[in-house]
């Protein structure tokens, strides 16, 4: 019978995989310790009251043709029916408090048929593990949820978000919550930061061997790579375009300017030759302007 040979395990020095890269997260989310963890922290539950935690399908169902599609990075669903989808985001994106909301509401509509009553309707969370600042203030971690805008009571608990904002960590504390160990954990930059974080949370522990084990395997580690290079490749790109359109924007500024200063001295009765000598440019370029007047 043929050998199938096993991936082989081979860890630079120092190199280990980050967390806040989205196909790493993904594939400590496929930990079910790891997951239980995290979920727990953010719950502020005891991880033993998490009994089960099952990965879904992360691509969001088209109703409709023209519907638009959503795919999440990571879609758990507890035993009680609890649906929570996590998102990993390094680079800043101006409509994410939009797209958080269309996640978690098709999440939410997603669970009954036409037909079905209402009270089938289980609580969905949506998590965004950001790596930018969202808000403008210095709070690092937020939970919102639907509530009356004056007394702020809770309208209902069916639907909600956090928010994690790992460039806003504070400096560490002591007694710090779950939560704000796994925010660490997340944010950390080498493996010592990990293996600090590891040791005072059990289920921290279990992903940061996770970590190391992906980290040492060539296969892993030749996704991950590809995975940052798509992600470098797409951030030269849009700043690329965006110095494109800023030069592009100046010379339509300008040319813009220059239509309508011709305008105003044609309006005086100036001819081409002096409007052109008076705003020092080609004779050609302003006889072309007052064609297109």
């Amino acid at each position: 019978m043929r050998k199938t040979s096993k991936p082989k395990k081979t860890k630079p020095d120092n190199f280990i995989m980050l967390p806040t890269v989205d196909f790493c997260f993904k594939e400590l989310m496929q930990d079910e310790k790891v997951r239980k963890g995290l979920i727990a922290a953010l719950l502020n539950v005891s991880p033993t009251e998490i009994e089960s935690t099952t990965l879904m399908p992360t691509i969001l169902r088209k109703r409709y043709p023209e519907d638009k599609y959503g795919i999440l990075d990571v879609r758990v669903e507890l035993k009680s029916g609890v649906q929570i989808d996590l998102e990993m985001q390094v680079e800043s994106y101006e409509f994410w408090a939009n797209r958080s909301v269309y996640y978690v509401s098709k999440m939410y509509t997603e669970q009954i048929k036409e037909g079905e009553d209402y009270d089938k309707l289980q609580k969905c969370i949506q998590v965004g593990i950001l790596c930018f600042s969202l808000f403008e203030d210095d709070k690092c971690y937020r939970r919102i949820a639907l509530c009356d805008t004056e007394s702020g009571e809770e309208y209902t608990d069916l639907i909600e978000m956090h928010v994690l904002e790992l460039s806003k960590l504070p400096p560490e504390q002591q007694n710090e919550t779950d939560l704000m160990k796994w925010m660490r954990f997340f944010g950390g930059t080498c493996e010592e930061d990990f293996k600090k974080m590891a040791e005072k949370d059990e289920y921290i522990g279990e992903a940061y061997e996770a970590l190391k084990n992906m980290s040492e395997d060539e296969i892993k580690r030749m996704e991950y790579e590809a995975r940052q290079k798509a992600i470098r490749d797409y951030n030269s790109y849009m700043h690329s375009a965006e110095r494109r359109g800023i030069k592009s924007g100046i010379k339509i500024g300008r040319d813009e300017l220059l239509k309508q200063q011709v305008k105003k001295k044609l309006a005086k009765g100036q001819s081409v030759e002096v409007i052109a000598e008076d705003l020092v440019e080609d004779i050609d370029v302003i006889r072309k302007i007052v064609e297109g007047l």
